[in-house]
């Protein structure tokens, strides 16, 4: 277990404080919250509803003292915390879909999370969109958009097309498109910090972001999809993926295939043949080695 919940009674509390400062944890004020007990296996923070969130590498031994003391059963609630990162629980993640496609657009999704929606998201099974089946990500997506704050970023082809040979470098692109997710969080709710995948230099992100999300705390590591957050904005971000790739088979009356497989290849050259090669500009990343070979 990595993390999970309990509802405290608020006679508990400082019993449940005591226990905490006996297994070595330092007790600290926190946001939207009574107190965080921090040590360096676990960080709990106790919630003024009452509710207890423990996160940490591996968190099953104190769950079952703490079920101990306080009674109830701990519920498990997220996946697998980041090694070194402090992360707090109200935070947004982003992700993206589409990078390595040749045909369709480049999806950048944030979404953000509290202690209520990791509960949420966790029991619903959201998971990073590699591990999940494309005809289930529509309903998984469903949940997300429905309980959480998001943004999408869609940047279909022509548009991918213009600020690559602008920017010159995908990295630049991405930093872009992550940055513009969160500042459309920002304009929605309250957030002091952002997770991501690391891409790329750390700074690019932070350059991107105009005014509103100068204060941020930015963070980028690898396999962040580990987080919750990052996971649903992985989701939401294929989703809308798909669409796009579903939206160009009806245009050009032929299957369009993801990745960049010799079958990519092959239906590249049937659109370009029917259609020219400069309308398949509007299909695909043209700065792909496939658009070269055709």
């Amino acid at each position: 277990m990595n993390s999970y919940s309990q509802k405290i009674d608020k006679s508990q509390e400082q019993e449940l404080k005591v226990f905490f400062e006996k297994d070595g944890a330092v007790i600290s004020s926190a946001q939207n919250a009574v107190w965080r007990a921090k040590t360096a296996k676990y960080s709990a923070t106790l919630y003024h509803t009452g509710k207890l969130l423990v996160q940490g590498a591996e968190v099953s031994d104190i769950a079952d003292e703490i079920q101990k003391l306080c009674g109830g059963s701990p519920v498990q609630t997220g996946a697998p915390a980041l090694d070194g990162l402090d992360i707090p629980v109200c935070h947004a993640g982003t992700d993206e879909s589409g990078k390595g496609d040749f045909f369709g657009p480049l999806v950048i999704a944030a979404v953000f999370v509290d202690e209520n929606t990791t509960s949420l998201l966790a029991q619903a099974g959201i998971k990073d969109c590699k591990k999940v089946d494309d005809k289930n990500i529509s309903k998984l997506a469903a949940v997300i958009k429905n309980n959480c704050v998001f943004s999408i970023v869609t940047i279909n082809p022509q548009k991918y097309n213009e600020l690559y040979a602008k920017m010159n470098n995908l990295n630049k692109l991405l930093a872009w498109g992550h940055a513009r997710a969160i500042e459309n969080i920002l304009e929605k709710t309250q957030c002091s910090c952002a997770l991501s995948d690391k891409f790329g230099d750390e700074k690019l992100i932070q350059n991107a972001l105009m005014q509103k999300g100068k204060n941020i705390r930015l963070e980028q590591r690898c396999k962040a999809e580990a987080d919750i957050a990052v996971a649903a904005a992985s989701i939401i971000a294929r989703e809308q993926f798909l669409k796009g790739i579903a939206e160009l088979s009806q245009k050009y009356g032929v299957e369009i295939p993801k990745g960049a497989s010799s079958l990519v290849l092959e239906t590249a050259k049937k659109i370009a043949a029917k259609y020219s090669k400069e309308e398949l500009k509007n299909a695909v990343k043209a700065h792909f080695k496939t658009f070269s070979q055709i």
